[in-house]
């Protein structure tokens, strides 16, 4: 059962999916919708979730779920991955590599492999002040405090000290 995003509280489990390339708006549009459908009929043993999904910077897809109401189960997160799956296989993207790390430049929201990313911390292109996205937040509340982040304040600032 789709929930506005803004209505779920802020326990709710989240999962962040980030894009290696940037959606256009007619994709993120179209993606915007399976999601509506998807959320709308996502269930974990036959009980329907409440769930939401947020789109962001035409890059991320972060979906929701009330675990207050009925918690997300492995067949249920099996499902939601597929759907993430078939994202993939109809945009020619990966949402799915953790090893890559997605920050802003200024405006710009870059994304990099993880070792791209360590190579600019050492050639200082990158600083501890970088915005960074922290995409291991757990929940609503940790998505609104923590996920745009210095560097310094992410499991990003590791880097920084070797």
């Amino acid at each position: 059962m789709y929930i506005p995003f803004e209505n779920l509280p802020g326990e709710s489990r989240i999962w962040i999916y980030q894009s290696n390339r940037k959606f256009s708006d007619e994709e993120f549009s179209e993606i915007e919708s399976d999601l509506k459908t998807f959320v709308e009929g996502w269930a974990a043993h036959g009980t329907s979730l409440e769930a939401s999904y947020e789109l962001k910077y035409n890059r991320f897809i972060i979906l929701a779920v009330n675990q207050d109401v009925q918690a997300a189960t492995g067949c249920s997160i099996d499902s939601s991955v597929e759907f993430i799956q078939a994202l993939e296989k109809k945009y020619n993207v990966d949402l799915l590599d953790k090893m890559n790390v997605t920050f802003k430049l200024g405006e710009h929201i870059a994304h990099k492999p993880l070792i791209d990313f360590k190579k600019m911390v050492k050639d200082k292109s990158v600083s501890e002040n970088t915005i960074v996205f922290n995409n291991l937040v757990n929940n609503i509340e940790e998505y609104n405090e923590s996920w745009e982040v210095p560097a310094a304040d992410s499991w990003h600032s590791r880097f920084f000290k070797e």
